[in-house]
């Protein structure tokens, strides 16, 4: 089993940033990957980036490429999104997820954190 806490959501201005948190526990050493999804109200969830659980490779959204840099900090087994150059379109519940060695999608979920940018 791999738990996941989401924080570090709110509420932003246009062109703010924030940085969100994922921290991880359990079974971490069977983690491959951990991804950032958001789902906003009315809409259906959306990749928005991905990092290896070694930190070496990142994967981004067109949408938030250039904005959104994720990384990960190996003594905290936790990993952040920093979100830069916000836009009121990325308003969204934003969820991290685990995917591990031997699966094939994501497996584990965090309950999820609100980020809500106003124009």
């Amino acid at each position: 089993q791999v738990h996941l806490v989401e924080s570090g959501g709110g509420l932003v201005q246009a062109g703010g940033s924030l940085r969100l948190s994922c921290a991880a526990s359990g079974r971490t050493p069977s983690i491959y990957a951990v991804g950032w999804f958001r789902q906003a109200s009315g809409k259906e969830r959306e990749f928005v980036a991905s990092i290896r659980w070694n930190g070496i490779d990142a994967f981004y959204a067109d949408s938030v490429k250039g904005r959104f840099t994720v990384s990960r900090d190996k003594a905290k087994n936790t990993v952040y999104v920093q979100m830069n150059s916000l836009k009121p379109d990325d308003t969204a519940v934003y969820y991290c997820a685990a995917k591990l060695i031997i699966d094939r999608d994501y497996s584990y979920w965090g309950q999820g954190t609100q980020v809500t940018v106003s124009s």
